[in-house]
């Protein structure tokens, strides 16, 4: 295939942002033998490990633990290349070209194409290995560990909640037997037999409460070590984004920071500037947000309300931003946002008028917290449905979504119904006794 055809950056944004990035079109099995050659390399030889999540709250963690073991990165080599790739990016675009042009077609994106992702071999190695993650790839990365792992490491899991015991328990086992101790620091909804499951095993599973915790806070309180200020701050801060507070502008920064540098980087960065990045890394942000606003403007565009049981739930499409998106959506009057992403996924965005996310998305193979939720409908049997869900701007999706929410609403009216019922009789029952 051309390289050209999956090369969005050279689109204008309307085609951009309809369509998934290049790393989609990478195949899967190909992934998987670097993934597996990348976590080799990194158990080989490591003190301790931490799998977990690659976004702001899970990769909090690792800066947490890595302190506490002594084990924090330099963060001013990963600093000198952001660097770098700023300033080439501003020779990039001169004087009188579009900036947004000029930055999606520039070297930010060429740095990261070329395979500038913090594992090179001039920049610091933490005695801490970090193995980013996420829900999807969680049961592989678990696998990696079982296998590679040197006796006697500690281990510790972050930021991530398995979708069954069954699913894991085999390489748990295994990782338990091999490593020192195994940790779980995590804030997502358990149920009880998941938990029992994995306790039993002799885990220290530390769950925080979904709606007042992030797993970075879990982890700051179940580490005896007495932490730096900023690292109660940064926990914070990671906080205000992950729980949808949105009372610290800096928490947005710190979110799409992690989302746009690579793991290593921004955990070595935030574990010693805590919540106020750098000039460098403000600077790095700045440039990315410039396309990401506007790709934020063209979702919204798309988006279309429906009137769901009691609730307006906006539904829209893109590559964007989801949690800026729905902040949109809400604002408009959406109880409820859903945003089709391009490679087929979707984020579910709740509000304090709507908290079953959650109940949504395990519907369609997700999950999560309830007033924030992915999943990814099972609707794709080959790429001709891809490109009908391009071509659609995700119609399949919405309208899997969007019935799962119909059944949510079903139940919701059906609770209200017995909960009436059950007010009415204790009622009468009390009438009757006087």
């Amino acid at each position: 295939m051309d390289d050209a055809l999956i090369d969005t950056d050279t689109l204008s944004l309307e085609r951009r942002s309809k369509l998934p990035g290049k790393g989609f079109f990478y195949p899967d099995s190909l992934d998987e033998d670097r993934a597996e050659e990348r976590a080799r390399e990194a158990l080989s030889g490591a003190e301790a490990v931490v799998v977990t999540d690659s976004d702001a709250d899970g990769l909090g963690c690792i800066a947490l633990i890595r302190e506490a073991y002594g084990a924090a990165l330099d963060p001013d080599p990963f600093l000198a290349r952001l660097e770098r790739t700023v300033t080439d990016a501003d020779d990039e675009s001169g004087d009188g070209d579009d900036p947004v042009a000029a930055e999606a077609s520039g070297a930010v994106e060429a740095a990261e194409a070329d395979g500038d992702d913090g594992t090179d071999e001039d920049l610091p190695e933490s005695s801490v290995a970090l193995l980013p993650s996420g829900p999807h790839s969680f049961e592989e990365d678990l696998g990696y560990v079982a296998e590679y792992l040197d006796p006697g490491t500690d281990v510790f899991v972050c930021d991530i909640c398995p979708d069954e015991f069954e699913y894991v328990e085999a390489d748990l086992r295994t990782v338990v037997e091999r490593a020192g101790a195994v940790r779980w620091f995590d804030h997502h909804q358990w149920d009880d037999d998941l938990a029992a499951g994995v306790a039993g095993l002799d885990i220290d599973l530390v769950v925080g409460e979904s709606d007042e915790e992030c797993s970075t806070d879990v982890t700051l309180r179940s580490l005896d070590y007495e932490f730096p200020d900023r690292f109660r701050e940064l926990a914070a801060v990671t906080r205000d984004h992950d729980l949808w507070l949105n009372e610290d502008d800096r928490s947005d920064d710190l979110a799409d920071y992690a989302y746009w540098t690579d793991a290593e980087e921004y955990a070595a960065v935030v574990g010693a500037y805590g919540a106020d990045l750098p000039p460098a890394a403000e600077a790095y942000v700045a440039e990315r947000r410039v396309e990401k606003e506007r790709l934020i403007a063209k979702a919204v565009e798309r988006a279309e309300s429906h009137e769901v049981g009691a609730w307006t739930v906006g539904v829209t499409y893109g590559r964007c931003s989801q949690n800026e998106v729905a902040d949109e959506l809400r604002e408009r009057g959406a109880d409820a946002a859903v945003v089709v992403k391009p490679s087929g996924s979707a984020s579910i965005r709740g509000s304090e008028s709507f908290e079953r996310c959650h109940e949504v998305a395990r519907q369609v193979d997700g999950g999560g917290h309830p007033k924030a939720s992915g999943c990814k409908p099972d609707v794709y049997d080959d790429m001709l449905d891809y490109a009908r869900h391009w071509t659609s701007e995700g119609r399949a999706t919405k309208r899997v979504i969007l019935a799962a929410f119909e059944r949510v609403a079903e139940r919701a009216e059906a609770e209200a119904e017995a909960e009436a019922d059950d007010e009415a009789a204790a009622e009468t029952a009390d009438a009757g006794a006087e």
